[in-house]
């Protein structure tokens, strides 16, 4: 099979041809037809937090056909369209993932592979609405989303909800769910036309977070947000708590804007405020997601589509930050 296998002296994606691997006890072998990319992958290549003396096929997000069972699971999975749940082995408290975790990738090989074998618990029948492009963009930024709104936000129906950076994967994601749960969703960019498309999504509306005033901007138009999910942290993180009403939600996923230099603790503890972090989800939580996107007939939104032989051009796209929703690799 070809695969994208990560070079370990590079630190760069190489297409290979390696062995088809064959489904042990418990697991089915899936063709895949399409994988799709994070900045999961990208901060690992960058910051060459993958080492590993033995061939490393990276990447989380994949859908496909199952093939092959192995021994203990039933033949009826043969032929059946299929999504990946990659958040593995959470572990039994709900709260927060346990010792054994792990994300697909590493040290199990990873979707960027024409074949995949995985435990039969983490493939779900794919939403019949999706093509396999949408199919595969759903898994890690969707299922992130979906707790950070969810569960960690406390979501409820009408509530002012803020999204940053919008354009991203997890960020599409949480303004999809949000608008779909009923909520009055804002967004940040740094890209006035990824906050045209957001209000064409459904969001009402959205500042450029490149404005010095962008926070003043945003208590205009909303007075305030009782749910923020934001994946930058950084600088601006501080007015999110200003911008946050008595009693709001703060989630954070992501640090694409680096560290948080300073917050007022005050504005914290006088608010009543709570801070959480999140990071993908529970196996609960990614069956609760792909049966609200099927309830919702939601489709993710698909910024372009790479061969698995461009790989390193669809990590490209991905670092100049144009993209607005998942970028997909066919195999």
């Amino acid at each position: 099979m070809k695969a994208a296998v990560l070079n370990q002296s590079s630190h760069q994606l190489e297409v290979s041809e390696l062995e088809t691997p064959k489904p042990g006890k418990g697991e089915v072998l899936v063709k895949l037809k399409t994988a799709s990319i994070n900045h999961h992958e990208l901060w690992s290549m960058q910051e060459r937090s993958i080492a590993s003396d033995s061939t490393v096929i990276i990447g989380s997000d994949g859908a496909g056909e199952v093939v092959e069972v192995g021994p203990g699971v039933a033949s009826t999975w043969i032929g059946k369209a299929v999504i990946i749940n990659p958040s593995l082995n959470w572990g039994s408290n709900l709260r927060v993932q346990g010792p054994d975790y792990q994300i697909l990738g590493f040290p199990r090989n990873g979707t960027f592979a024409e074949y995949i074998s995985i435990p039969v618990e983490y493939v779900y029948e794919k939403p019949a609405h999706l093509d396999f492009d949408e199919a595969s963009a759903i898994p890690l930024a969707g299922l992130t989303a979906y707790r950070a709104l969810f569960t960690r936000g406390e979501f409820e129906k009408g509530s002012n909800v803020l999204i940053t950076g919008i354009g991203g994967g997890a960020a599409l994601f949480a303004l999809q769910f949000a608008i779909a749960a009923g909520a009055n969703a804002y967004v940040t960019s740094g890209s006035e036309e990824k906050i045209q498309m957001a209000v064409s999504m459904g969001a009402r509306a959205g500042v450029n977070y490149k404005k010095s005033d962008w926070d003043k901007r945003l208590l205009m138009l909303a007075g305030g947000f009782d749910v923020i999910v934001d994946s930058a942290a950084g600088t601006g993180f501080a007015a999110l708590t200003e911008l946050a009403n008595p009693g709001a939600r703060i989630v954070l996923f992501g640090r694409t804007a680096g560290k948080i230099p300073q917050l007022n603790p005050s504005i914290i503890f006088w608010k009543q405020l709570s801070i959480h972090g999140s990071s993908m989800g529970n196996d609960a939580e990614f069956k609760a997601m792909i049966e609200f996107i099927e309830l919702n007939k939601l489709r993710p939104l698909v910024d372009a589509v790479f061969p698995l032989e461009n790989i390193r051009d669809a990590f490209e796209r991905m670092e100049s930050g144009k993209q607005m929703g998942k970028i997909v690799v066919t195999l």
